[in-house]
């Protein structure tokens, strides 16, 4: 992009931690946001259906590499395809598995149904309260990590985004990151673990352990914190309003404002 589009871009995101810094003292940090109830109830399943639930997402994450690796014998892939495609199938893959969990494994009374009425607006008030949070957690676990002489490296995905030359393969990276990541992993983390955690361990280990979780699978050290603080944030954002498409929308948005970023040349 040329400069003038690098720095309005810069002005715009300047614009949208202000607006989150508000939202984020009146949603969140101002004492009549604090006495708002919880209005997520709790998973009635047992410790081996979570169990079940857990593994055939594993299994189906597993099988779709399974299947890549079988595609890439008969058709060699290069690098650059073959991480994005594989990201996607992934993805795809433990998606499935939730899908035959619910359809095989859950009564139909049981399955909590998908609202979608609402959560755009508490979508978009999430993803403006996680960008100061993010952007402070950053900056400080940048700090932590140079005064170690730790040198961190972007996702292999952010350099991927910058430096493709093929618009076919931006989109279907740009798609995994906005639409399919978003819903796979909000599901797992916020729908199937936290949920599961909140009624059975103290408040803060269910809140860390889809966090840490959620952070260890980006397998990259220089935004670890901060991810894991982007998991607390849709945590209580979901805890709060119990719809699980408002952290979908939110994480949507938090990843397509990212690749908005690193398609203007402003580090994230």
């Amino acid at each position: 992009m040329p400069p003038s589009a690098t720095n309005a871009v810069f002005l715009v995101e300047c614009l949208l931690l202000l607006v989150g810094l508000a939202l984020l003292w009146r949603l969140g940090l101002s004492p009549l946001a604090r006495q708002a109830p919880a209005r997520l109830s709790a998973w009635e399943i047992s410790l081996s259906d979570f169990f079940l639930f857990l593994w055939l997402i594993i299994l189906g994450g597993l099988a779709a590499q399974f299947g890549l690796n079988v595609y890439q014998k008969f058709r060699p892939l290069d690098r650059t395809h073959l991480v994005i495609i594989g990201t996607g199938a992934f993805q795809g893959g433990l998606l499935l598995g939730m899908l035959v969990y619910r359809v095989a494994f859950t009564r139909p009374a049981s399955r909590s149904p998908f609202v979608f009425s609402g959560a755009v607006g508490s979508g978009i008030a999430t993803f403006l309260i996680t960008l100061p949070v993010i952007t402070a957690v950053s900056l400080v676990w940048q700090a932590l990590l140079a005064l170690v002489h730790i040198k961190v490296e972007n996702q292999e995905a952010i350099d991927l985004l910058r430096f493709t030359d093929s618009d076919a393969l931006r989109f279907l990276l740009l798609t995994v990151a906005i639409i399919v990541a978003p819903v796979t992993e909000e599901l797992i983390f916020r729908a199937g673990i936290f949920r599961y955690a909140r009624t059975r361990l103290p408040r803060w280990a269910a809140l860390l352990l889809p966090a840490v979780l959620f952070a260890t699978l980006h397998l990259n050290l220089g935004s670890f914190a901060p991810l894991i603080a982007l998991a607390v944030v849709f945590s209580l954002a979901y805890e709060r309003t119990g719809l699980i498409a408002t952290t979908m929308v939110a994480h949507a948005l938090f990843n397509l404002n990212a690749s908005v970023l690193v398609l203007a040349g402003v580090n994230v």
